[in-house]
């Protein structure tokens, strides 16, 4: 699959709003059809930016709940600080070993 970043709003300049990028990997990566997106910055948590990602890609929703998430390399959870240019990974369960 291929990396994807998504589309700026309408009317926005590319640097109309902070960004952070999501970085989706295995049964998430799925579910939003792509690798990795660039947000607009909307929320300062990290719920916000999750709620941000379930309404862009509503199947993700089912899978946000069990999933694992990094920010900048750092285990967060939903009450956690994003800011801008932060990276998030999320981190379905895995199987196997």
């Amino acid at each position: 699959m291929t990396s994807t970043t998504a589309q700026p709003l309408a009317g926005a300049e590319p640097a109309a709003h902070p960004t952070v990028t999501l970085r989706y990997f295995a049964a998430a990566q799925e579910a939003a059809g792509m690798e990795q997106e660039q947000l607009p910055l909307r929320g300062h948590t990290l719920g916000e930016v999750l709620g941000d990602a379930g309404r862009r890609h509503p199947a993700l929703v089912a899978i946000l709940p069990a999933c694992s998430y990094l920010v900048d390399r750092i285990s967060a959870g939903p009450v956690s600080p994003v800011g801008e240019g932060c990276v998030v990974d999320v981190l379905p369960p895995f199987a196997g070993g």
